[in-house]
């Protein structure tokens, strides 16, 4: 299986976090040398390691926000 390449470009925010110190967050990640995307997934403290995520383009992104403002919470 070929090597994944990425690149953090942004930490944008962080949603939680477990008591084994994993986090799951929201950043802009550049999969493969391509264009940054929106991504969510859990990263291991220092992010040495990261568990199975979704990644977003900005119109998906921009979807979800507007499915979530319309969600009565």
């Amino acid at each position: 299986m070929a090597e994944i390449k990425y690149d953090v470009k942004e930490k944008l925010g962080v949603l939680s976090e477990s008591a084994k110190g994993w986090s799951k967050e929201l950043r802009s990640i550049s999969w493969n040398g391509r264009e940054a995307k929106f991504d969510i997934r859990e990263w291991a403290p220092e992010d040495e390691s990261m568990a199975k995520g979704v990644t977003l383009s900005k119109e998906e992104l921009k979807k979800l926000k507007d499915i979530l403002n319309n969600m009565d919470l």
